[in-house]
């Protein structure tokens, strides 16, 4: 907390009593519950921002600067910076909170100025306005915030985890005996606060890291330790969680980055050589039916396109693989209200077209309302698993902080 802003005596001694002294008071002045003896490595991410929070008042600031500060907190701890805030709003204190959590506009502000492209559209009072409302304002069309979608009908196992162990990488346990089952025509939710195993797991389904024991099984089939390219073989396809780094070649074209998973295969190839015509006519069909703009991208280097159309393009290559498991991790992030329905639509057509889903997200609201069976992860293990109808908010918010599920429902 007081780490360039140190208070010393008269000779340039650090004064640990009388720093301490202030940040309790500050501490106490908000009802800050803070560990002020605990190393920060190993306190909670809600913790962390606290003491993000707390170094600001300590150095007697005014305006607070808050840029989606929830995005990986339980609802519990988004509970308790919501009342910090009202707190330090109280005392005089002014809070510019960045976010595109609709429901976190309406419980927190006082006001809500709405920005589109870099234009300022609209200010209005939370209060006074629907959640429905301020989605319109922010993409400029009406949003259906409700995901609509039949209950599903489970058949067969698609994807199958056996007590699966993968180290991290720094050598340290990440995914601890963890078991699932995924079946065909259901869409399976993992709840999560970040960094309790999510990208350990996916990298070992897709064989970009080893499992240390334990098996996954597609179809019967068991592809752990293999390639990638087995695992697209397997009719397995992925939206990574980071659609630049890990899922465009940004230099590319969008329709090299079309047929990335597939360029070597006919008709795109013919005896070693591309087959351009082709591969433009599959990226003309596939912008047109996933709606990708611009229309005519399809030569255009695919960094030009926005965050919501490159992940389009993602979600267009991957499904147009006809996969039996889909993987999507972080489908929506970055994306604002209108793109995030589409990708919850896609999902769902996905599922109701007899596919497996494997949805991995840190939005709990995004879990909740898209799965059909939803675990939840902490400490790289699933730590209870839920149907849609059984599930709700408290409950898996303390699932995700450590608690356990007897304990939950005692």
């Amino acid at each position: 907390v007081i780490l360039g802003s140190e208070v010393t005596d008269r000779f340039g001694v650090l004064n640990m009593k009388k720093a301490r002294s202030k940040v309790e008071k500050i501490a106490g002045q908000y009802g800050f519950d803070v560990d002020l003896d605990a190393k920060i490595e190993d306190i909670s991410v809600g913790m962390q921002q606290r003491v993000e929070i707390l170094k600001a008042l300590y150095r007697g600031v005014d305006i607070l600067i808050l840029d989606e500060p929830t995005a990986v907190l339980t609802p519990q701890e988004i509970s308790e910076l919501m009342d910090i805030m009202k707190s330090l709003v109280k005392s005089g204190k002014t809070i510019i909170l960045i976010t595109h959590k609709l429901k976190e506009i309406q419980q927190s502000s006082d006001a809500c100025t709405i920005i589109r492209r870099g234009k300022l559209i609209d200010t209005v009072k939370p209060q006074e306005v629907d959640e429905e409302a301020l989605a319109a304002k922010m993409v400029g069309h009406p949003v259906r915030l409700v995901v609509e979608k039949t209950p599903a009908k489970p058949k067969d196992v698609v994807l199958e985890i056996d007590h699966l162990c993968v180290k991290d990488k720094r050598g340290l346990d990440a995914v601890k005996d963890l078991s699932l089952k995924i079946h065909r025509g259901e869409i399976f939710g993992i709840a999560g606060v970040d960094g309790n195993g999510q990208e350990e797991l996916v990298n070992a389904i897709t064989c970009l890291s080893r499992a240390e024991s334990g098996t996954i099984k597609i179809n019967g089939q068991e592809i752990q330790n293999t390639t990638p390219q087995n695992v697209i073989g397997h009719k397995i396809s992925t939206i990574p969680e980071d659609r630049q780094r890990r899922g465009l070649v940004l230099n590319f074209s969008c329709e090299k980055n079309m047929v990335l998973e597939k360029y070597k295969s006919s008709p795109f190839s013919r005896h070693g050589i591309m087959q351009d015509g082709e591969i433009k006519e599959y990226t003309k069909k596939l912008v047109g039916d996933y709606d990708i703009r611009p229309a005519g991208c399809g030569p255009m280097q695919v960094r030009s396109l926005s965050g919501g159309n490159q992940q389009k393009l993602i979600i267009a290559r991957e499904i147009s693989n006809e996969p039996d498991l889909l993987i999507a991790v972080q489908p929506t992030r970055g994306l604002d209200v209108g793109a995030i329905e589409y990708v919850h639509k896609m999902l769902v057509r996905e599922r109701d077209e007899g596919k497996a889903v494997l949805l991995i997200s840190l939005e709990l609201d995004e879990v909740l309302s898209v799965a059909d069976t939803i675990g939840v992860i902490y400490d790289g293990s699933i730590n209870g698993t839920f149907s849609q109808d059984q599930a709700d908010e408290k409950t898996i918010g303390l699932l995700m902080a450590g608690g356990k599920q007897n304990a939950v429902n005692g």
